[in-house]
């Protein structure tokens, strides 16, 4: 099935497919191809490409006549008319029938209650990261709870996802986010001046980030790269299509990044502060230990909504025993 299928009538007297009939036949083109969620994602792609929720359309509506709703959303689909509409939904179909990212097609990911601009360069933010940064707001809330405002770094940051978590669901709390990548870096240019400008956002290297807040950090948080060079994602999207410096972490075990997240963040963080940080769930022990080796304690590992060990929370000890 090709994508000029789409357009294809049942009958003579079909004329122009609705806008419905399209989407069922892009289900089928994107389940050929192998696709996790191809209704989902073609009803996506004719949302985008329309600006409206296909809910509104009436049952007979075509491309021709359901034009872009006159919404305001910064989100709507391409500017086109009439049969372009559907050009360009047909183009959208093929290009993800060839496995690019949904979220590259539409600009578009969801991330708690955020939506975020997405794009190439930068790694698509997945559901099982909802629950890291909920570990940090969690962490964060506390500090605020005693009184004071919570100091957040989110170390290899991407898109800027969990600092702007972070920073929308815990009032006053003053987030720093670095990055590396310059795409990356970019793209989280975007997010933060959408949804939380008061977030500060620094280009630089998560290994020596922030010296002048040395002990000064009531939580670290980091989602960094840390598949290893022989694991290879079976997933087609992530494979060819994510940014190896956000996917591969270095060292025959994933965990060279990582390793240098820990001992940046036992520096960052002020006594009783706390470290959270994601990892692969075949790297839990692991993990464990190189947080237990740079002294940070009641060290504990937790488990993303599908019970497998996603990712680390520890703690910075009083010398004082406090």
């Amino acid at each position: 099935m090709a994508a000029d299928d789409l357009a294809a009538p049942r009958s003579a007297e079909d004329g122009p497919p609705t806008v419905r009939r399209a989407v069922a036949a892009a289900a089928e083109l994107l389940a050929a191809a192998g696709v996790p969620s191809p209704q989902v994602d073609a009803r996506a792609l004719a949302e985008h490409v329309l600006g409206r929720p296909l809910y509104l359309l009436p049952p007979g509506a075509t491309f021709t006549d359901a034009g872009p709703a006159d919404t305001g959303r910064a989100d709507a689909g391409p500017a086109v008319e009439g049969g372009e509409r559907f050009a360009a939904f047909a183009a959208l179909v093929e290009r993800r029938r060839r496995r690019e990212p949904l979220q590259h097609l539409t600009g578009q990911m969801a991330f708690r209650h955020l939506l975020l601009a997405a794009g190439p360069g930068a790694f698509v933010v997945r559901p099982e990261t909802e629950v890291v940064a909920q570990a940090a707001i969690d962490a964060a809330r506390a500090v605020a709870a005693a009184g004071r405002p919570p100091v957040v770094v989110d170390l290899c940051t991407g898109s800027a996802a969990i600092a702007l978590a972070v920073a929308t669901e815990v009032p006053g709390a003053v987030v720093h986010a670095v990055e590396i990548s310059p795409a990356a870096i970019a793209l989280a240019g975007r997010n933060v001046a959408a949804h939380a400008p008061q977030v500060h956002l620094h280009h630089g290297d998560a290994a020596t980030a922030l010296p002048s807040l040395d002990g000064a950090v009531d939580v670290v948080v980091a989602n960094p790269p840390y598949v290893p060079p022989d694991a290879v994602p079976r997933e087609v999207e992530v494979r060819e299509h994510e940014p190896e410096l956000a996917l591969y972490g270095g060292g025959d075990d994933g965990l060279d990044v990582p390793r240098a997240v820990v001992a940046r963040a036992a520096r960052l963080l002020r006594p009783g502060g706390v470290l959270v940080m994601e990892h692969a769930e075949v790297q839990a022990g692991a993990v464990r230990e190189v947080v237990g080796a740079h002294g940070l304690t009641q060290v504990r590992t937790g488990r993303d909504l599908a019970g497998r060990e996603r990712y680390v929370v520890a703690v910075q000890p009083d010398p004082s025993g406090q």
